[in-house]
């Protein structure tokens, strides 16, 4: 796959700033994208194990057939991790470790989904509306936890699947609390670019099994990044 040069993967933390609220003025979630137009979709994640320095950062993208839902291809990268953790600034830890694992792919997802947020973000530039620019894709944001922007709260959906309540900032609808199974708490999801917040909510929802209240293929990369993080730390232990 194909990976866009937008800026340089390891700028002066100076720069971070800059660079996402230029990126935030080329958001566009306004499109809607149908589950029948996708082919294929990807789940992300990454994980980290290590103490002090150096920290070593591990990414999964599993790909999965959005009619069978069978996985058709996997990609990983692991590496350093140099950039060190600043709220509202994750993707600059991460970005590195994603392209190399997208630039492994031979298949190209039509949509990828991010274990973290899209324009529900301080400065709209969460992970999946950050990475989509280099990616070329529309992309979603699915949070486990809730990072709370402008001290706003959100409302705590009703217990039925398919609940939500939009999560508003400043007059602005940057994304949803969704209750995607009946009684377990909830995922909140934001687009991150190319993809409206209604079509972002019905593909979170359809592509959600029983096994866990997040996408299939957001909780296949999930798995596999803790994986690999187990058998990183078990080599660790028994190396010199």
């Amino acid at each position: 796959m194909k990976v866009n040069d937008i800026h340089p993967l390891r700028p002066d933390p100076d720069e971070f700033i800059h660079i996402q609220e230029q990126l935030a003025k080329q958001i566009d979630v306004s499109r809607p994208l149908l589950r029948e137009n996708i082919r294929a979709v990807a789940g992300v994640d990454l994980a980290y194990a290590g103490e002090g320095e150096p920290e070593i950062g591990f990414c999964h993208i599993a790909v999965f057939d959005a009619v069978t839902m069978q996985v058709v291809e996997r990609a990983e990268a692991v590496g350093k991790i140099d950039v060190p953790y600043i709220p509202g600034f994750l993707t600059f830890r991460e970005l590195t470790l994603i392209i190399a694992a997208a630039e492994k792919l031979e298949t190209v997802p039509d949509l990828f989904l991010f274990d973290g947020n899209g324009i529900l973000h301080p400065r709209r530039m969460g992970i999946a509306a950050h990475a989509s620019f280099f990616l070329g894709k529309p992309a979603v944001g699915v949070a486990k936890t809730y990072f709370k922007i402008a001290e706003t709260e959100y409302e705590v959906p009703e217990r039925e699947k398919g609940s939500y309540t939009d999560i508003i900032v400043g007059g602005e609808t940057l994304g949803r609390a969704v209750r995607t199974s009946a009684g377990v708490k909830p995922v909140f999801v934001s687009p991150g670019n190319g993809i409206d917040l209604d079509s972002s909510t019905e593909l979170v929802l359809s592509l959600t099994g029983t096994e866990s209240r997040l996408p299939v293929p957001v909780r296949e990369a999930d798995i596999e990044t803790r994986r690999m993080r187990r058998s990183w730390e078990g080599e660790h232990r028994l190396g010199p």
